[in-house]
């Protein structure tokens, strides 16, 4: 009798996965298909009362068993903290689903804020895939999910840094891929479009046109092992259908525009009077 795509799952990936960014949006919904699969999750995230909510569900609703690890990754012993947790388990799959954003001008963004997102979006990801992919490679077979972004394929106006940090993102997938696949471990950057979550209204960002984390997590879940890079959902593959035939700097000028439209209800320009030189 052939083995269902649940149990194909839980064969090569199980018995344990890691997701950080489980409290919310896109790793939430990873968390959720993961579980439907038959693998136990390990859940990281800064709200401890939305992990052990989540946690309490995923153990009704599908019977697995949950590890709940509330940690800020911007923070420098972070990924310290859920590599030494999750040492007695045998994590077969890791999703680095946490990640944040901003928008608007640069000269009016925090500082504090631009550095953190680096910590988070890039750091903690190397540290994590540092830590965790010699695990995977002695278990023979493991999978690494990374969060890419559609603004990874070009410079973005009023929201720079946070393209350049999934940029990062995406060129170390494309860099380890060939380099784990020899351990047996399969590694896809996910570069979904605009997505309706708490991502948004943390940077601030209004979307008139968005898909939900169900079609990000559920595509790239099934691409895992077969492709590198997965634009999941019908709006991500248009957008990128439309964006490819432009040269780079075609696509930052269109990029601008979209981004100037998703915050003009911020009323900032692009240099601020307070920063400009007197």
């Amino acid at each position: 009798m052939a083995s269902s795509p649940r149990s194909k799952t839980r064969d090569r990936y199980g018995p344990w996965a890691l997701v950080t960014g489980a409290s919310d949006g896109i790793g939430r919904e990873f968390a959720r298909r993961i579980a439907k699969t038959g693998i136990n999750v390990a859940l990281v995230a800064r709200r401890e009362d939305e992990l052990h909510l989540l946690a309490e569900n995923l153990h009704a609703d599908m019977g697995v068993r949950t590890l709940v690890i509330a940690c800020d990754l911007s923070r420098s012993d972070a990924v310290e903290k859920i590599l030494s947790q999750t040492q007695p388990l045998d994590v077969g799959l890791v999703v680095a689903a946490a990640g944040y954003g901003s928008s608007g001008a640069f000269l009016g963004s925090d500082p504090a804020e631009e550095l953190g997102m680096i910590d988070v979006n890039c750091r903690s990801v190397v540290e994590l895939t540092r830590g965790m992919a010699p695990r995977l490679a002695r278990r023979g077979r493991g999978g690494l999910i990374l969060m890419s972004s559609l603004l990874a394929f070009q410079g973005v106006p009023r929201s720079a840094n946070y393209a350049a940090t999934k940029a990062f993102v995406q060129t170390f997938a494309e860099g380890i891929a060939s380099e784990l696949k020899t351990a047996g471990i399969d590694v896809v950057a996910c570069a979904p479009g605009p997505i309706a979550s708490g991502f948004a209204r943390r940077a601030d960002m209004r979307m008139s046109l968005s898909q939900g984390p169900e079609a990000v997590a559920g595509e790239t879940l099934r691409k895992l092992g077969r492709r590198l890079t997965v634009r999941p959902g019908l709006l991500s593959k248009f957008l990128e259908w439309s964006l490819a035939p432009l040269p780079r700097r075609g696509r930052t000028r269109i990029m601008g525009i979209i981004m100037a439209g998703m915050t003009k209800h911020r009323n900032d320009t692009a240099f601020d009077q307070n920063t400009q030189p007197a």
